[in-house]
């Protein structure tokens, strides 16, 4: 099988199952794994931040931050397709008492003006709004970039209206290479950041969350109250350190995307925009998403439907050029296409 279904579904190499089996271990809820610190110092340190902590799932790091960074009972602004608005099980609602207030937008680019109106009003009638969340790459907007550019205002919308700010980075790895900036630049500003070494990287598990040295004492509090206290988890930590030596080879799996997208223009009943595609995401209008993806597998290709009319591919390091290739063809006939 050709499985473009998601950057999550890679499998860990034969070096980081040597690495998972060697890994110095230690109790983390005791603060005791030395992978696990050698881990959260690496990538605070890649991000610019001060602290890091080490989670089972990003999802967790996303609900971490917004129970820290919000008060109860108070609104958070995001982008109306964005990961926490519609994968994380309202989440924000049960576990921390918050409202979401979505933004749409053009392209999944949110403006600083679209958030500055956002922002309710100060009265007694209205809940006040307490942070904002940005998703870069943006998952179902097909994997779009904030560039710094783009960042920029919409930080200093936040400073203006007295909003904390957050950044779902669990695809950043992809948007400092689309963009040709650091991690580091595209994190700068924000107070809180998640990270994924799952997406894109090869781990077969774990995320961040990185702030302040305050901010990642807390969120070790509240990671332990959503039930994330984890024990002699260097074995996975092991994998995830590995896993930053894969930012290397991103560029391919953004040239593969980009390539299936090509692939897909002017085929019958099937419409994309190719100019879209900027990272490892590429997303594609049929008539039938579900009878599309079952005529993909049949051609030993799954991917993965997201409406009833979008279909979603996403290329990973376990996809070569040669399962490209195949899953052209696959592609074609699932359309089909008789040249």
């Amino acid at each position: 099988m050709i499985d473009l279904r998601s950057d999550t579904v890679t499998k860990p190499s034969e070096a980081m199952r040597r690495a998972m089996a060697e890994a110095l271990v230690g109790d983390d809820v005791f603060e005791e794994d030395p992978t696990v610190r050698e881990l959260e110092e690496k990538i605070a340190a890649l991000l610019g931040f001060p602290a890091a902590l080490f989670t089972p799932s990003g999802t967790m790091a996303n609900q971490i931050a917004m129970r820290i960074l919000a008060p109860p009972g108070t609104e958070v602004l995001m982008e109306e397709m964005s990961h926490p608005f519609h994968f994380e099980m309202a989440g924000m609602a049960s576990l921390s008492g918050l409202l979401p207030r979505p933004i749409p937008s053009r392209d999944g680019i949110l403006d600083a003006d679209s958030v500055l109106a956002a922002v309710q009003p100060d009265v007694s009638y209205k809940p006040r709004t307490s942070l904002l969340v940005v998703e870069n790459t943006h998952n179902l907007r097909g994997g779009r970039v904030y560039r710094r550019a783009a960042i920029e205002p919409l930080l200093a919308a936040a400073r203006q209206a007295r909003l904390a700010s957050h950044l779902d980075g669990a695809r950043i790895w992809n948007a400092a290479v689309a963009a040709g900036e650091s991690e580091a630049d595209l994190a700068r500003g924000f107070d809180s950041v998640t990270v994924t070494f799952s997406k894109g990287l090869g781990a077969p598990v774990g995320s961040a969350v990185l702030g302040s040295a305050a901010f990642a004492k807390e969120a070790r509090r509240v990671r332990k109250l959503f039930g994330g206290g984890m024990r002699q988890v260097g074995v996975l930590a092991a994998a995830a350190i590995l896993s930053l030596e894969n930012r290397s080879r991103i560029a391919d799996d953004h040239d593969r995307a980009k390539r299936l997208a090509s692939a897909l223009t002017g085929l019958p009943g099937v419409r994309v925009d190719p100019s879209a595609v900027e990272t490892n995401i590429v997303i594609f209008d049929v008539p039938d998403a579900s009878a599309f993806v079952a005529r993909l597998k049949e051609s030993e290709v799954l991917a993965a439907g997201i409406s009833k009319t979008a279909v979603r591919l996403v290329t990973h390091l376990d996809v070569d050029d040669d399962g490209v290739d195949r899953a052209i063809a696959a592609l074609r006939r699932a359309a089909g296409d008789r040249r």
